[in-house]
């Protein structure tokens, strides 16, 4: 059975940095992409940043709210999400997606495999 987990969501003040990890285990296959999404309270889930397997290609959302940057470590089946420059409306459960194939890789529909998600939230 393929899992998805992430880790690394904390509490975190204004103009601090956080780390997301996101491992992919059970899986018989060799991702093609994998992404992050986030969800803030009473808002529609919205892309973060995909990246291929092989760490070709990345496709990123700009916010005013931070900065970000993914990466992946495909030996140890991790992906990772930098943020920097954290402002309180950064506030959300950030959600990591695996898919098997390719598609539209900004969208939530291309994803079959979605962790629990990891709780983010930056205040004074």
């Amino acid at each position: 059975q393929v899992q998805v987990a992430e880790s690394g969501g904390a509490w975190v003040q204004p103009g601090g940095t956080l780390r997301l990890s996101c491992e992919i285990s059970g899986h018989t296959f060799t991702p093609y992409a994998m992404a992050w999404f986030r969800q803030a309270p009473g808002k529609e889930r919205e892309f973060v940043a995909a990246i291929t397997w092989d760490g070709y290609n990345r496709y990123s959302t700009q916010f005013a709210d931070h900065r970000h940057l993914i990466d992946v470590e495909n030996a140890k089946n991790l992906v990772s999400l930098d943020l920097t420059n954290l402002k309180p409306e950064a506030t959300a459960v950030y959600f990591c997606a695996a898919t098997a194939r390719s598609g539209q890789l900004r969208t939530a529909p291309a994803y079959e495999y979605w962790g629990r998600g990891t709780q983010v939230t930056v205040s004074s």
